[in-house]
């Protein structure tokens, strides 16, 4: 029986869902990078970058080529680096949003929160 396709984007997103995956993606966007220079960027242990480089590519979202001793990696694809702008842009808009509510929250009552931290009135 096939999987269903909300399982599918599920599994998906699980498999995007590492710190260090992200991170490789986003260095990615500019470009093919050797494993040493990921290395130098991301401050992690080679063994685990090792591991979440194969995460990637079995996945099929990166893909690695050998020249000599370096292994160049880099994205399957223009939709991986649209996908990582459009989780940018999400996450632009939910922050401003939680901004606006911070901000909201600090008016007490429609006093500022400097005012109502020093106990003058306006």
């Amino acid at each position: 029986m096939p999987v269903p396709l909300y399982q599918a984007k599920a599994e998906f997103f699980r498999m995007l869902g590492h710190p260090v995956r992200i991170r490789v993606l986003e260095l990615l966007q500019e470009g093919p990078m050797a494993v040493r220079d990921l290395l130098a960027t991301i401050d992690v242990e080679r063994s685990n970058l090792s591991q979440q480089l194969a995460v990637l590519r079995r996945s099929g979202i990166v893909t690695a080529t050998r020249a000599a001793d370096t292994v160049m990696y880099e994205l399957a694809g223009p939709d991986v680096a649209e996908l990582m702008r459009a989780a940018r842009r999400i996450l632009t808009e939910l922050l401003a949003g939680q901004q606006d509510l911070l901000t909201e929250l600090r008016d007490v009552d429609g006093v500022p929160e400097q005012r109502a931290r020093t106990g003058r009135a306006g």
